[in-house]
């Protein structure tokens, strides 16, 4: 038995009340999405598909988990491991996601699966296991408070919508109307990923690789769209990649040109984006993840949408703080300004290298 397979058969877990885990098998991918859909508390990065993205693109070693009550699943949690010589070794529940952690029919579910991960992280070895709760899991675990989510609930009306916004966003949204902006729906990754590399590269963080966002829209089809918006010369000048999953939208991944603020197209886009959810029967928008303190936060502050916090927990083994691998942290700073000193087709070579391991 191979080293993985050991692990495999050592972490599957001993019935806990009537609720067992166990390892992901292959011929469970069905019964797992199954179980997403109808899953309230399920997120799209619980997804069996970010298993193949995380395996394939990023060639990270996956633990998914499932807990089953009389051969039914009764709760899942999907977990990877990112070794790094940079930022350590952990066991993270979702990497790439802004959500994850267990989700479960009853609190007996998520507790075995949660024991599970912890007893697998030992195992392991890994310096932490965090788990990207949208709500408290472990009262006694650590936790970040760094980040939140913001999401709204739409109304019926797409022009209901727009008076919702307050009155200087709506004037942003209407200057790029009167500056000839348009949306277009695209068919590939070409535009989006021109502008994500040209902004990134400004903000001086490494960019995904494009083969990533190409498997995001192969692998989740048309619940992965992009979104472009051109000037009145038809030039792409802000981009957005979104997710839909169950009657919600999430605008995940962006990117714009230096103009596009002059010309209000990030303000333009997110309206469009809004607006056409809206007239798809979309109910949510959920404007994702920002941390305090940044021009991210602010954005969708000032849209109306009101912040609520991340319970991202760790369970902390061969380390003693809690793991500060964004922009904010102090010790990057030089780094981003250096970033930014690279010539844009280096940038994208190594950036994928590096950002793998950020999760």
């Amino acid at each position: 038995m191979n080293q993985a397979a050991a692990i495999e058969t050592v972490l599957d877990s001993p019935p806990t009340g009537d609720v067992a885990v166990r390892a992901l098998a292959g011929a469970d991918n069905e019964r797992w999405d199954a179980f997403v859909h109808r899953c309230d508390e399920a997120s799209f990065f619980h997804r069996i598909g970010w298993k193949q993205i995380i395996e394939d693109v990023f060639h990270h070693r996956t633990h998914y988990r499932v807990a089953e009550r009389n051969g039914q699943i009764a709760g899942i949690l999907p977990l990877a491991e990112i070794r790094s010589r940079l930022f350590g070794h952990a066991l993270v529940s979702l990497p790439f996601g802004v959500y994850g952690g267990p989700v479960a029919i009853d609190a007996e579910a998520e507790g075995a699966l949660i024991d599970a991960a912890a007893r697998l992280a030992r195992t392991l070895q890994v310096d932490h296991l965090e788990l990207r709760n949208c709500s408290p899991k472990r009262a006694d675990w650590p936790r970040q408070d760094l980040y939140v989510t913001f999401r709204k609930r739409l109304l019926p009306d797409p022009d209901a919508n727009l008076l919702a916004v307050p009155r200087k966003q709506r004037a942003m949204v209407r200057k790029g109307m009167k500056h000839g902006l348009r949306c277009e729906i695209d068919a590939s990754v070409d535009r989006f990923f021109a502008l994500y590399a040209d902004n990134m590269h400004r903000h001086g963080t490494p960019p995904f690789s494009k083969r990533y966002f190409e498997s995001l829209r192969r692998v989740f089809g048309e619940s992965c769209e992009v979104l472009t918006v051109v000037d009145a010369g038809g030039r792409p000048i802000s981009t957005v990649m979104s997710f839909y999953f169950k009657g919600e939208v999430l605008p995940y991944y962006a990117g714009d040109t230096e103009s596009a603020r002059e010309l209000a197209a990030n303000d333009f886009k997110y309206w469009e984006l809004m607006r056409r959810a809206c007239e798809r029967g979309v109910r949510i928008f959920d404007f994702g993840r920002s941390k305090r303190g940044t021009g991210s936060f602010d954005f969708k502050k000032n849209w109306g949408f009101e912040c609520s916090p991340l319970a991202y927990e760790y369970q902390l083994l061969a380390r003693k703080d809690l793991p500060q691998n964004n922009p904010l942290n102090p010790k990057y700073r030089a780094f981003i300004a250096l970033w930014r000193c690279l010539p844009i087709p280096v940038a994208n070579a190594v950036g994928p290298m590096l950002v793998r391991n950020l999760g």
